[in-house]
């Protein structure tokens, strides 16, 4: 019978299914950070537990690290407490631990794929929603509570609910000037927040086929600001070409090997999806937010909504999040100042991210009334960005590159937008207060991003193009 590609790593993974329908899913590598982790670890040691396949786990702290200063102790308490907590409960049950100042220390999910610990045809789990980032290599990949961590950790398995499947289609090319970023805040715009809730989205067409490895990861980071449990695209040369070489990838004949078997990881033709969408490339255009979910989203040279374009039941919560915002209904949100940019964050903090902000900014200087904070996803990030003289360009426009870690994603750490203030950002949410209590966040790609950073104002990246 045709499958999917989901249904063909499902299938591969599931041990067991019980009466009800639930089922045991084995769980090829778990990532842990400080966050969530602590508890899980408590719960093992209190019934006299170990790891099950602690070769299998790799840990590192990425959300409360500072993005100064990391060679100095960690000022905050709560963060130093998590912080030193992961590292003690990896060295207690001998697990891989990436620390602070580690080479291959930053956001966890930028260090999975440049390592090579996430391949095509995984099941992986970690206690963050954007886990879904892996599934950009051909994977299943989903977040989990704390609870399921400590699951994960016993026995290498998870209970779960087969969710639904949805393919999501972007055909045609891309117009110049619009990222990854902006096909998918398009992408949850349309399908608004809840969207896709309780489906596995896989993302096919022209347009994704033409993406690279990193601007797939980007893509599929975003699945759960839809409600998707994950998403993922199907492994090609470009995961490949990707993969080949990393430190955790197959070497010779077990390449050839593997290769092999990834080549199989795609969806049969007449495969069927419990549901269908149809997007067309030509219609995207560099996207921002103008309100507090990543679904208030529009091109940035159109105008925010107006109210009687929002259903009764909804205009209410609408001028909620306009008033937040300080934004008004039908007015345009090119040209409005702002007072931060964040460059970063597991959705937009990798090399390629860099060099897009860097084709913007080369030959400019940051504008007075912005402050930016330039925070590569990982230690190899910042290698590599210094290595093709990135630093030099962002140096010689005024910027200063920051340590790496989650930083302002999620103000978990001292990168805290203040209150009133607004911040473009390149991360994935835009909450209330997400970025610090009062901050006001837009949400934006890299090239969105740059042009603010340099103008003071929210820009169409394309006029600054050459």
């Amino acid at each position: 019978m045709s499958k999917t590609l989901f249904e063909k790593i499902w299938e591969k993974h599931v041990v067991d299914t019980l009466p009800d329908g639930t089922i045991q899913l084995y769980i090829d590598r778990l990532y842990c950070h400080e966050v969530t982790s602590p508890q899980a670890f408590a719960g093992l040691r209190s019934r006299g537990l170990k790891p099950f396949r602690p070769d299998k786990i790799t840990c590192m702290p990425d959300h409360n690290i500072p993005t100064l200063g990391q060679e100095r102790p960690i000022e905050d308490p709560i963060s130093k407490k998590q912080v030193d907590t992961l590292e003690e409960n990896a060295k207690l049950f001998g697990l891989t631990y990436y620390g602070m100042n580690h080479p291959k220390n930053g956001i966890i999910h930028v260090v999975g794929p440049e390592n090579g610990l996430t391949q095509p045809g995984m099941t992986l789990v970690c206690g963050d929603s954007h886990t879904s980032t892996h599934g950009a290599m051909g994977a299943i990949a989903f977040g989990i509570g704390t609870s399921e961590v400590e699951m994960t950790l016993a026995t290498q398995c998870i209970m779960q609910r087969k969710p639904k499947t949805m393919r999501i289609v972007v055909d045609g090319k891309l117009k110049p000037g619009v990222t990854a970023k902006d096909i998918a805040l398009y992408i949850i715009s349309k399908m608004t927040t809840g969207g896709a809730t309780g489906y596995f989205v896989e993302y096919a067409g022209e347009a994704i086929r033409n993406t690279t490895m990193e601007e797939r990861l980007t893509i599929c980071n975003l699945s759960i600001e839809m409600g998707a449990r994950g998403g993922m695209i199907a492994p090609d040369e470009v995961t490949f070409e990707y993969l080949k070489g990393r430190e955790y990838s197959p070497k010779g004949k077990d390449w050839d090997e593997a290769v092999a078997g990834w080549k199989a990881l795609c969806t049969d033709e007449d495969a069927v999806f419990d549901k269908e969408v149809l997007f067309h490339a030509e219609d995207i255009e560099p996207m921002v937010t103008y309100g507090t979910n990543p679904g208030m989203g529009m091109g940035i040279k159109d105008s925010i909504p107006a109210m009687e374009s929002i259903d009764e039941a909804g205009r209410i919560s609408y001028k909620k999040s306009l008033d937040y915002m300080g934004f008004n209904a039908g007015e345009p949100i090119q040209g409005k100042s702002i007072d931060y940019v964040f460059l970063g964050s597991c959705t937009n903090g990798r090399i390629e991210d860099f060099r897009a902000f860097a084709s913007i900014v080369k030959g400019r200087k940051k504008a007075d009334n912005v402050v930016v904070w330039l925070v590569p996803g990982s230690w190899a990030v910042e290698k590599q960005l210094k290595e093709e003289g990135i630093d030099k360009i962002l140096e010689d426009a005024g910027f200063q590159l920051r340590q790496p870690g989650c930083s302002a994603c999620l103000a978990m750490n001292d990168d805290k937008v203040p209150a009133g203030k607004y911040a473009v950002s390149t991360s994935n949410r835009n909450f209330e207060g997400r970025q610090g209590p009062g901050a006001r966040t837009i949400l934006a790609g890299p090239l969105v991003a740059a042009a603010a950073a340099v103008t003071g104002v929210i820009t169409d990246p394309r006029e600054l193009m050459n």
